[in-house]
């Protein structure tokens, strides 16, 4: 019901919104709203708006990001309220706005010249009618593999494993010396979702997405093999996985307690605050025995966009013009610690060079969870999965009935 109403109202919302903005463009000053779904930004993009201001002091940038953002901006759009532009993640928000045509068209902006394709074609993914209409400007991404402590790596004299079957050797050679080769964090159930998104994209027919949503392909007969390697890193997890919190984790991680994790390049920073002396890396999750074939799983964390309605349409593509600028994207990743989507623009940070040659090849899969339905909830999914491993559930019936939970509640999503 909810994603029926939602078109409903953006649309009434435009029309109002286009009636009734101010564009101040009498006084020949205009000020425009930035929305960000992303919390943790703030303090860069206060300084990247300042630089903004210094370079156009007839624009002002009025940063908003609350807490709960996505609700809040559902709740602005039901009052007609739009901001001018919106910062927001490649997910089902975007897909939602995209579709219901609250979005401004960009196509022909000479900025998008600066954006890697690969992010560009994540956001073409997730629109509707999978048109490569560009709504959005992916700006920065996140990065999900293998976390590993370099330390423990050295230690045991044992080499970065490339491929799924040296994955297995290299866990089970940390085990043979009593150290635990993979810390799982599952107390917190989206942190379920990483080995499934590293894994998906390798395994699973490369259009799943496409086909499921057409009704022509389902979970059950396509992800058997994402379950069974999910259910061999079960095997070799040292830890109460399903006890461990996401902060415990970290600290344990950060402490030497274990050699790998399986998450994201947000993790790395709340290591440091444990241990900042850690060594750590990301190396790509080996999900096949193809090295080629394997990819590292990074998703648009934040995009561009601007309101269809705004009355600074042209003040609105300036500020995105400056943002895009590679000087002013290499700030933003080096104080976000982000990857960035503008070309030329890299991530020197050392404790994620273990991924920057498979980025740079163009080896990038999206975060398949954010190509299901809105409400698809995955995560819980997974986590009765794991639940039901711990409770020596038969491996097969497992895996049956948790795929059969996947088709059931992405039917009940149409």
């Amino acid at each position: 019901m909810k994603k029926a109403l939602f078109p409903v109202l953006v649309i009434l919302a435009l029309l109002s919104s286009a009636c009734t903005k101010q564009s101040g463009a009498a006084s020949g000053k205009v000020t425009l709203e930035l929305f960000s779904t992303k919390p943790e930004n703030q303090t860069t993009y206060q300084g990247l708006i300042s630089a903004f201001h210094a370079e156009n002091p007839d624009i002002t940038i009025n940063l908003s990001s609350p807490p709960e953002a996505g609700t809040v901006l559902r709740s602005r759009l039901t009052k007609n309220d739009i901001p001018d532009l919106i910062a927001l993640g490649g997910d089902a928000t975007y897909r939602e706005l995209s579709s219901a045509g609250v979005l401004l068209d960009l196509s022909g902006q000479s900025f998008l010249d600066r954006i890697n394709g690969s992010y560009q074609q994540m956001l073409y993914d997730l629109h509707a009618d999978k048109s490569k209409t560009p709504y959005g400007v992916p700006y920065a991404a996140n990065g999900s593999g293998i976390l590993y402590n370099k330390d423990i790596f050295s230690q045991y004299n044992v080499a970065l494993p490339e491929t799924w079957d040296a994955l297995l050797i290299t866990a089970k050679a940390f085990k043979a010396a009593g150290v635990n080769p993979f810390l799982l964090t599952f107390a917190n159930n989206w942190t379920t979702l990483p080995p499934w998104n590293s894994m998906a994209p390798v395994l699973a027919p490369a259009d799943f997405g496409l086909d499921r949503a057409k009704g022509t392909t389902s979970f059950a007969g396509t992800h058997e093999k994402v379950l069974e390697q999910y259910i061999q890193i079960l095997d070799l997890c040292g830890n109460d996985f399903m006890g461990t919190s996401y902060d415990d984790g970290n600290k344990a991680f950060a402490e030497g307690k274990a050699a790998m994790m399986i998450n994201g390049n947000w993790s790395i920073a709340e290591f440091l605050k444990t241990n900042p002396g850690m060594k750590v890396d990301m190396l790509t999750f080996p999900s096949s025995n193809d090295k080629s074939k394997n990819t590292i799983t990074s998703g648009v964390d934040v995009a561009f966009t601007v309101s269809a309605a705004t009355k600074n349409k042209d003040a609105a593509l300036k500020f995105i013009e400056f943002m895009t600028r590679p000087e002013i994207s290499q700030r933003y990743i080096d104080e976000q610690f982000a990857f960035s989507a503008v070309k030329g623009v890299d991530q020197n940070n050392p404790t994620v060079q273990g991924v920057k040659e498979t980025i740079a090849e163009g080896r990038v899969s999206d975060f398949v969870d954010h190509l299901y339905p809105a409400g698809f909830d995955l995560a819980s999914i997974l986590s009765a999965f794991a639940l039901n491993y711990t409770n020596r559930m038969d491996n097969t019936q497992n895996i049956r009935e948790t795929l059969q939970n996947c088709d059931t509640e992405y039917n009940a999503l149409q």
